[in-house]
């Protein structure tokens, strides 16, 4: 089956500009559609697939607002390269626009697979681009000029990217074969765990991909998971959690540990770092905690101790994400502490906020048959803990 690179714009005010991406993408040996996604007049040059084959096939429908069409036409290119994809068809994806543009397109790339070659010209590239590409791989590229007609800069930016675009597509990458790829997330206060479980997990020929607990380093585990790019995850340090429940900055997304639940690969999970709510520097922490115990972990960061209230709210949320998994699953409680500050003589051992946690966890997960949990008599950095984590992943791996 012919792949393609599709390439798309609103081809109402785009359609020369667009073209001429299609004709640089032709030109060095790619096969191109020239797709359109406008929501004003018909467009002068014809496309290869129309707004209304985007659309489904359905009748046009008028919006009451240009953010209003801008939207559902986003939401149909998603459903229409989605299935493109899945039927074998889409090599790459190159989208050009102003802000309106960059906002329909880039959401469907989003939804697209880690790996597949995405590049998105734009008039905002040069800004926050966090919105637009998320926790995927699109590569933004600033276009210098408005995308506005043709000329001695806009040809040259837009040469560029559809030439990057075909380098993408000639030249994939293969995958190493013969390894088991796994997905494992860390913080520095958990460091010390997931270093020796990635070692161990190595040693036996696994290939590990650490994730940082930010926030965005959750999501983009399960971005991957979505893309069928991890075959398993030791998601050993879900601190975010803290932060999507309580306010701090690196929330863990409402939709956090869904994808991982519906994909039903081995999940070993933990309570890594749940101690803690992250912020940034101190004059930043909202007044509303001003009574709390803080952790000063340098001038850009400061840590809350998370309290019992706290815990419970934290342990239901988990439990409301994980009871729905698809397959078995290991929940390991670390006895002993949830991170470097959470030890005996550190600034937030805690064992009776803890234990809060661990019994409400618990008892949210009573009747959960594909949650099992284990309770390990060691603090999470302890040798005897990865080794116990090593030994519970390779026994559900091996079904």
């Amino acid at each position: 089956m012919s792949k393609f690179v599709y390439a798309i714009a609103t081809m109402d005010t785009k359609g020369v500009e667009l073209r001429y991406v299609v004709d640089c993408l032709r030109a060095a040996g790619v096969q191109a559609k020239m797709v359109d996604v406008g929501t004003g007049e018909p467009p002068v040059l014809e496309p290869d697939v129309t707004r209304d084959e985007v659309r489904g096939g359905g009748a046009h429908v008028s919006y009451g607002t240009r953010a209003q069409a801008v939207t559902a036409m986003g939401e149909s290119l998603k459903s229409y390269l989605l299935g493109e994809s899945e039927s074998g068809q889409v090599a790459g994806v190159i989208g050009i626009g102003g802000s309106g543009g960059t906002a329909l397109i880039t959401p469907a790339m989003r939804a697209l697979d880690i790996g597949l070659p995405k590049v998105m010209v734009s008039t905002v590239a040069s800004g926050n681009t966090a919105p637009y590409v998320g926790c995927s791989d699109i590569t933004m590229m600033y276009s210098v000029v408005d995308v506005a007609g043709l000329n001695v800069v806009s040809r040259q930016v837009l040469g560029n990217a559809a030439h990057a675009m075909a380098g993408m597509v000639q030249n994939r990458v293969i995958a190493v074969a013969g390894k088991t790829t796994l997905g494992m997330t860390m913080f520095g206060v958990t460091t010390a765990c997931v270093d020796l479980v990635r070692e161990q997990l190595e040693a036996t020929g696994h290939q590990c991909l650490v994730f940082h607990a930010t926030g965005t380093g959750g999501q983009a585990m399960e971005q991957l998971v979505e893309s069928r790019m991890l075959q398993g995850v030791l998601d050993l340090t879900t601190t975010e959690v803290a932060d999507e429940v309580v306010g701090g900055v690196f929330p863990a997304g409402r939709q956090r540990f869904e994808r991982l639940m519906q994909r039903g690969i081995p999940v070993v999970l933990s309570l890594g770092a749940l101690d803690m709510v992250n912020f940034g520097a101190m004059e930043t922490v909202p007044e509303q905690f001003s009574d709390r115990l803080f952790h000063v972990h340098n001038a850009q960061v400061t840590l809350m101790r998370t309290n019992p209230r706290e815990n419970r709210e934290m342990a239901r949320w988990i439990a409301s994400k994980i009871r729905h998994a698809t397959a078995p699953m290991i929940v390991m409680i670390p006895e002993l502490g949830l991170s470097a500050l959470d030890a005996p003589g550190q600034a937030f051992h805690d064992p009776t906020t803890n234990a809060v946690l661990f019994d409400e966890l618990e008892e949210q997960l009573k009747n959960c048959d594909a949650c099992r949990i284990v309770r390990v008599p060691q603090h999470i950095n302890d040798r005897e803990f990865a080794e116990s984590v090593v030994k519970q992943y390779t026994t559900l791996a091996s079904g």
